[in-house]
């Protein structure tokens, strides 16, 4: 009887040892976070602030003693917002061991990206994936985001075409893609539910160089105000060659146009141009102290990046509150903490959609995105 107690003792003893010089070796070890978007290519200014924000809040947790005495790596890797390249970084984000991801950017790219993540059991904070699909479907209880989706910026976009725009007549034009066919959708919707008129619903093929099938198609329908869902670089073709044309009408989009590419590349055309975009936060301390630390380095905080600081310094927070890197223990905090960040104090409903965020009307003026009140 002696001998079997000697016994038990000693695979006590050493079950102990293992799991301590596991736990030694794990604080050696750096948390690792990734953050996916696009960083190259035509939607790069989309992607590229979120990952510099992502990585210069990283850099200060570093210099303050890391998480949980440990140092937080990131890992960027590029999906150009194209859903088939965003299943393949979503697996080598994996294989890398990251205990959460700040991303994907696209909306395509994130429904894509999803089912990799959900299956590996790693929670997933969006900085702009705004398709309501992703968190109402409930197929990733995993899932968060810090911008506010589609449908509440559908009806701030429908009220504003009506209320302020006077708007009897609408064409309403997208890109085909999950966003962009996703908030166009909500908004002819929104704008029918209001009595007004859509003369004209269209897709389009982005990419394509020349749009004069469409533009004469807007000139016949000849509406009050031209709502489109995509992103800039097809909305500032559009708009440019709709003027060129004399098309005199509004011309409304979402937070996918809201970036200074867009002004960029359509100049003079742009101006007038309506957007809906997340709610101006620029006298927040923490994002004046970041958009500052961003500029230092000679970046800008860009459409999404303060998003994306929003997003990693909550899960910051989740690590160190429950003091592991556990998914189900992250996602915890996540869905029952407020949390100071550059958005304000924010946190994430039982679905992971923000609380405490919302969207805002904005329009070109003198080649810059003014906000409206009205």
């Amino acid at each position: 009887m002696k001998l079997l107690k000697n016994r038990f003792l000693l695979l006590i003893l050493a079950a102990f040892m293992v799991f301590g010089t596991s736990c030694d070796k794990d604080k050696d070890k750096p948390i690792k976070i990734g953050v996916a978007g696009p960083h190259s290519g035509d939607l790069a200014p989309y992607g590229i602030p979120p990952k510099n924000a992502v990585i210069l809040a990283a850099e200060k947790i570093n210099a303050a003693g890391g998480l949980l005495g440990r140092k937080v790596e990131i890992i960027a890797e590029d999906d150009v917002c194209k859903p088939e390249v965003a299943t393949n970084v979503a697996s080598k984000l994996v294989g890398e061991g990251v205990v959460a991801v700040i991303g994907h950017v696209c909306s395509g790219a994130t429904i894509a990206a999803l089912s990799v993540y959900r299956d590996n059991n790693i929670p997933v904070i969006s900085p702009s994936a705004t398709n309501p699909e992703i968190t109402m479907s409930g197929q990733n209880p995993l899932f968060f985001r810090t911008i506010p989706h589609d449908a509440a910026q559908a009806i701030l976009q429908s009220k504003f075409i009506d209320e302020y725009l006077k708007a009897k007549t609408v064409a309403v034009i997208h890109d085909k893609g999950d966003y962009g066919k996703g908030l166009a959708t909500l908004v002819k919707e929104g704008l029918e539910k209001r009595g007004i008129n859509i003369v004209l619903f269209e897709g389009i093929t982005p990419g394509a160089v020349d749009y004069s099938a469409l533009i004469r198609k807007i000139k016949d329908a000849n509406p009050d105000v031209v709502a489109f869902g995509g992103y800039h670089p097809e909305g500032s073709k559009i708009v440019t060659q709709a003027r060129k044309k004399e098309i005199t009408a509004h011309f409304i989009s979402g937070d996918g146009l809201k970036d200074p590419s867009f002004i960029k590349i359509g100049g003079e055309y742009a101006e007038g141009y309506f957007v809906s975009s997340p709610s101006d936060i620029s006298n927040i301390p923490a994002t004046i102290e970041v958009t500052a630390a961003l500029k230092e380095k000679g970046q800008q905080p860009g459409n999404f990046g303060l998003q994306a600081h929003a997003a990693i310094t909550t899960v910051f927070h989740a690590i160190e509150k429950s003091k592991s890197t556990a998914a189900e223990e992250i996602a915890k905090v996540l869905r029952s903490d407020s949390v100071s960040t550059t958005l304000g104090n924010i946190s994430y409903d039982s679905r992971g959609d923000v609380v405490g965020s919302g969207f805002a009307i904005y329009k070109v003026v003198n080649g810059e995105f003014e906000e409206i009140k009205w």
